[in-house]
């Protein structure tokens, strides 16, 4: 009887719910022989190919604010955090430091940081043995439409030759995604997903802008022939009137005149305004604020903005290093160091003005008797720190 209580009490290991086998309605006409596609709404009503999401890069101000963001992260100090105070662990750190240094952690940050802005970022790792270690080479970063996933979620390099494409081996490429709402896309969903419509709007009004320009800033030609006018007559006018835009003078066949008509409007038409609104969504969609790159509020509203933005980058930053030390930190400490505990890589984004107050806080409470644990350290000023023997 209380064996069959205990069985009863047991919870169902296995999952149930994944997104393959035909079991997701969401992809009511995927199939397990078929990759999956992504379900961003934008790509699927624009044909579905990532070079929709290339193009928006073009753009200045997504260009600008999506450089912003990638600096500010690439240009915090990073280091590598050994896993617990072991002999072995803290030289599983000091290796992996090392090989990082070695392959520019700084530029392939920098590069697997496009993956917020498509969805998903891949980087091969490039292996090699160098006596009875396996050291990391190089990461390098792929380009995202490359590669897309199958129904059980394994990662699939695309082939012209195979529209099934390639299942890729375990332990050879690092790849993560942001941005979605659940764990069954795994092309996450990037900020291209938000930015499409800006930059859509933003570029037809440049284009009505300059049409605006040209109405106003030149009259328009207007020629009259008379009614028996024959059809080579008629385009003898169209040139002349073409020619007013390039010649300063022309001459029009007899019975024919040629006027300048003034473009007039009526009302408040402000077309630099439409544009101001649609870089200040841009930035909004990539910062999460507009003070960084326009000139508004007071220092209240300064500090918290620039507050907000700290912490887009701090999640940019740990989600680059979570994903690498779930990963390739993972696989290199197994590798080398099995007894070690695997080490993790971290930046410190922080600002120092802000964490004064806290640390002259932290300091009346130590001498009060009050000791702060590590985990608070870490947490407040940053990964890297070790108590004092």
């Amino acid at each position: 009887m209380s064996q069959g209580l205990a069985q009863a009490k047991e919870p169902l290991m296995e999952e149930i719910s994944a997104s393959g086998e035909g079991r997701d309605i969401t992809r009511p006409f995927f199939s397990p022989s078929t990759l999956m596609s992504p379900q961003d709404t934008v790509l699927q009503s624009r044909g579905g190919d990532y070079t929709l999401y290339e193009d928006l890069l073009r753009d200045d101000q997504v260009a600008a604010t999506f450089q912003q963001r990638r600096l500010a992260v690439t240009s915090a100090d990073w280091g590598v955090l050994a896993g617990d105070d072991k002999k072995e662990s803290l030289k599983a750190a000091e290796h992996l430091k090392e090989m990082l240094v070695n392959i520019n952690w700084d530029s392939i940050t920098d590069k697997m940081l496009y993956g917020l802005f498509y969805g998903y970022g891949v980087a091969e790792c490039i292996w090699e043995r160098q006596g009875n270690r396996i050291e990391l080479k190089d990461l390098l970063v792929r380009k995202q439409r490359r590669f897309a996933f199958d129904n059980k979620g394994r990662l699939i390099l695309r082939l012209l030759s195979d529209h099934k494409g390639e299942i890729l081996p375990q332990k050879k490429f690092w790849h993560f995604s942001a941005g979605a709402d659940n764990d069954d896309e795994p092309y996450g969903l990037g900020l291209a997903h938000w930015l499409y419509w800006p930059v859509y709007f933003k570029r037809n009004g440049i284009k009505m802008w300059s049409i605006f320009m040209d109405k106003f800033g030149m009259p328009t030609a207007k020629g009259s022939y008379p009614a028996n006018a024959t059809e080579e007559e008629k385009q003898r006018l169209l040139a002349a009137l073409r020619a007013i835009q390039t010649d300063s003078g022309i001459i029009v066949p007899d019975g024919m005149q040629v006027e300048l008509v003034e473009a007039s409007r009526g009302g408040n038409v402000s077309y630099e305004l439409f544009l101001d609104r649609m870089n200040g969504a841009i930035a909004k969609v990539v910062l999460s604020q507009t003070m960084t790159t326009e000139s508004a509020g007071g220092q209240f509203k300064a500090q918290v903005q620039k507050s907000i933005r700290d912490e887009v980058l701090r999640r940019d930053a740990r989600l680059i290093s979570n994903s690498f030390n779930n990963t390739v930190a993972k696989w290199l400490t197994q590798w080398n160091y099995p007894d070690a505990a695997s080490p993790r890589v971290w930046r410190r984004i922080a600002n120092e003005q802000d964490l004064r107050p806290r640390a002259q806080r932290d300091k009346i409470l130590f001498d009060m008797g009050f000791r702060p644990t590590l985990a608070y350290i870490n947490e407040v000023y940053g990964e890297g720190w070790q108590e004092m023997g």
